[in-house]
């Protein structure tokens, strides 16, 4: 649909545009007056607005009028009247997310609300680090931001945050469901790779991977969302309660732990693809440490070499485990689990088996790369250089994670992201 041309009337003839020096000098005479009576108007209402006495300030009131309040779900949405119709898609730890039609485009849109961004510091660093990020990246298997607002027109007044994202119709949870066929598998798997190069390619590292973050089209589209948890590096205490990523995508590094890199997300993209061959989760832990007896019951007891890296403490728990030799993926993925049992449907099963060993392995050290799994033969036909090496983006600003700020900072420097945004609508 095409952009509706607005404020573009029709073109006044020459005559009546022509106008006189005395004309002239009367217009701007009355535009000074008027000026001056708008800036003692504002003076006043300030005043007034202070003393907590007559109405709110003019500006105020200008800015108001670009956006309505409305209730989706059980939430007040108070946004831009660009955006209408707007109907609840879900909710997570990270905001409530709704559905609305940009009239200014005629396009469909999501409209996310972050929860509480200023309820404490984590939230607030969580919130400024998620903008950052998503004005960061730029690829077709990321979500896009399309813009962000805030009616609130000070940095003493404000509480809301609103990003507005591309729309795609369902995530994977739907997708698994179905039975796919090693086309369609193959080209979704391809293509979450593609947007966990791009992200790594920025310095990120995304640490949330899970359906529910993945948003796919009628048409296959694969994109990925939510980066409230990416973040550079990090480790993680065994016995904290706090998820880093969903329970049941959390590589054994970060269950146990230790130190992570990029490599990370590759495992958590491992266990979708499983989800997706077997039709159920792999790992459906009960809690972190349940969590990872469901792994090691599958894929076995790690070696040595790798229990040594661990923490005494973690170190001391494993090894009270007992041995699990765990199962060859031709047991724990059959032929049955495909619907294609033709020759070469046999032989796509080969292959998807083969590049899921690679990325489900315990040791990281061990683990296939981003770029390696890009390349295997499973999802090798899909492979397009514009896709795998797209223009690189900005590197993320590391020293963010490192910055401790008082929640009244944090919202300062979110209000000018917002602002900045605003502008360059």
């Amino acid at each position: 649909m095409s952009v509706p041309r607005r404020g573009i009337g029709s073109v006044p003839s020459k005559r009546a545009t022509m106008m006189t020096a005395e004309n002239l000098r009367k217009l701007q005479s009355a535009i000074a007056l008027i000026d001056l009576a708008t800036e003692q108007l504002l003076e006043v209402d300030d005043l007034a607005g202070a003393n907590g006495n007559g109405p709110e300030p003019v500006a105020a009131y200008l800015n108001d009028a670009r956006f309505y309040q409305t209730e989706v779900g059980n939430t007040s949405f108070t946004v831009l009247k660009r955006y209408q119709n707007l109907q609840p898609i879900g909710a997570g730890a990270q905001g409530i997310v709704c559905r609305a039609t940009d009239v200014e485009t005629g396009r469909d849109v999501a409209i996310k609300k972050l929860s509480k961004p200023f309820q404490n510091v984590i939230h607030a660093k969580r919130a400024y680090r998620e903008f950052k990020l998503m004005r960061l990246v730029s690829h077709r298997n990321i979500i896009g931001l399309l813009h962000a607002f805030t009616p609130q027109i000070n940095v003493t007044d404000f509480c809301d945050v609103y990003l507005v994202m591309e729309l795609l119709e369902g995530n994977l949870c739907q997708v698994i469901s179905l039975d796919l066929d090693h086309d369609r598998m193959s080209f979704l798997i391809y293509q979450m790779l593609c947007g966990v190069k791009h992200l790594h390619s920025a310095g990120i590292i995304h640490r949330d991977l899970k359906p529910s973050n993945i948003v796919v089209s009628s048409s296959c589209d694969l994109k990925i969302l939510d980066f409230g948890l990416a973040r550079t590096t990090g480790k993680e205490s065994f016995m904290m309660t706090p998820y880093v990523v969903t329970r049941y995508y959390r590589a054994p590094e970060v269950i146990l732990g230790m130190g992570y890199k990029e490599n990370v997300d590759i495992w958590s993209v491992g266990c979708i693809m499983g989800e997706m061959m077997r039709g159920a989760v792999l790992f459906p832990g009960s809690d972190h440490i349940d969590q990872w007896n469901k792994v090691i019951e599958q894929l076995g007891t790690p070696s040595e070499e790798f229990l040594a890296r661990l923490q005494d403490s973690v170190r001391t728990y494993v090894q009270t485990r007992p041995y699990y030799k765990g199962y060859s993926f031709d047991k724990l993925f059959p032929n049955s689990s495909f619907a294609d049992r033709s020759p070469e449907g046999l032989e796509n099963a080969d292959q998807a088996r083969d590049l899921l060993s690679k990325m489900l392995v315990i040791d990281p050290e061990r683990r296939i790369s981003v770029d390696e799994a890009l390349e295997h033969p499973y999802i090798r036909k899909w492979y397009d250089d514009a896709e795998v090496n797209g223009p690189a983006p900005q590197r993320y600003d590391h020293s963010i994670d490192e910055q401790d700020h008082s929640i009244d900072e944090w919202k300062e420097l979110i209000f000018q992201e917002v602002i900045q945004c605003q502008m360059q609508q």
